[in-house]
């Protein structure tokens, strides 16, 4: 636990770093503006989910309660008929985006104490080498995370691109940072 002593500089300013950049690339930048689409027939639908009275949470459909239901012959022809599709169900009411905004710092804190930790076991001698490093590191927890999206829940690999995109500029950023901040000699 030493190392979140020594390191906390480059821990919280990393974190920052890559809240303002992500602020920057979501909301005033046009880059992700095409990520979700309007569904067609909104109303409708939005007023038969109502009419379910769904809690909040993640929904398939077709639902099969088994694996061994999905060789079913109707279970099948739902399926090929379609629609098929994951449906996550929010609170009701206005988007609470300062939440949003204070969840993504405490996650971003997360992945700056795991680079943190592990620069901890390799003592990079070099500003490069610790550049190198935590960056690597900050590139799996933020861009590589976002794959299984696509692979399990259908998001369009063309939105993961873009998400792994950011994760590679955010990795950059905390590299620079921790290569910044650090005690690294020379």
């Amino acid at each position: 636990m030493g190392f979140l002593i020594d390191m906390w500089m480059p821990i919280l300013a990393s974190a920052a770093a890559v809240w303002v950049l992500s602020a920057i690339m979501h909301m005033l930048l046009p880059f992700h503006k095409s990520d979700y689409v309007g569904l067609p027939g909104e109303s409708e639908i939005a007023e038969t989910f109502r009419s379910q009275n769904l809690t909040v949470g993640d929904y398939m459909f077709p639902h099969a309660e088994k694996m061994s239901d999905l060789a079913q012959p109707e279970m099948i022809e739902k399926f090929t008929r379609g629609p098929v599709g994951i449906i996550t169900i929010l609170p009701s009411g206005p988007p609470s985006i300062g939440k949003q905004l204070v969840q993504q710092f405490l996650y971003n804190c997360l992945i700056s104490i795991f680079v943190a930790y592990f620069v901890s076991f390799v003592d990079p001698k070099t500003a490069i080498v610790a550049f190198r490093l935590t960056g690597t590191v900050a590139v799996l927890g933020y861009a590589v995370t976002s794959i299984p999206n696509s692979i399990w829940k259908g998001l369009a690999w063309k939105t993961t691109a873009k998400f792994m995109l950011d994760g590679v500029l955010y990795g950059l950023v905390t590299g620079a940072v921790f290569a910044g901040l650090g005690s690294w000699s020379g």
